[in-house]
């Protein structure tokens, strides 16, 4: 990775940080968190001829229960809201959920349940089901997660995961304009919890 300035050094060694604070052995036992909603959000992007098309999906619900002495104690399950989706103009945003590909009348959320969790290095690889239009398959994301801003070291009350990961439209029936735009979608969801109660 290539660290351009020392701001952006600095903020790359503070992400760090976090990743190995949160890593500690210090939770004795999982942690249930609540979704902060308004600061939680599903950013995707696919192409259309050789434009990147950037969009974004406001996440629905969320249950994140975390146990990073055993990560396979820990559960994630996120939905999000397919219906408030907008992508780039809106010709993409109607496009995207026509019938043709997301059908969100029909099919309002998609929906992430994990299965297994493991560690991988400073994060951890969830596999799961992927439901999109009706369809779920298995699927796997990264998640990296880290305190948030304001926060004192120490301090996991509120927290951030980011889950990454791609796609295939055709695998979920979602192909509509395959001549135009392409098949694999890339996600990135951004959920920021706090701990319950």
């Amino acid at each position: 990775m290539l660290i351009r300035t020392r701001s952006s050094l600095m903020k790359y060694i503070a992400y760090l940080a976090a990743l190995l604070l949160l890593a500690a052995p210090s939770w004795a036992a999982p942690q249930r968190y609540i979704l902060q909603v308004e600061d939680s959000s599903v950013g995707f992007s696919w192409f259309l001829g050789k434009d990147e098309i950037k969009g974004s999906m406001p996440v629905a619900s969320a249950d994140l229960v975390i146990d990073l002495d055993r990560l396979s104690n820990s559960t994630v399950t996120v939905a999000v809201d397919v219906q408030r989706a907008r992508a780039g103009f809106p010709f993409a945003s109607q496009g995207m959920k026509s019938r043709k590909v997301l059908w969100a009348k029909k099919f309002p959320q998609i929906i992430f349940q994990s299965t297994s969790v493991r560690r991988d290095g400073n994060g951890a690889l969830i596999d799961g089901n992927l439901t999109v239009r009706g369809v779920t398959l298995p699927a796997t994301f990264r998640a990296d997660l880290f305190r948030q801003a304001g926060t004192e070291a120490g301090d996991r009350s509120r927290i951030s995961v980011r889950l990454t990961g791609s796609l295939s439209r055709k695998a979920f029936g979602a192909d509509g304009w395959s001549d135009l735009a392409g098949d694999e979608v890339k996600l990135s969801i951004l959920a920021r919890m706090s701990i319950e109660g």
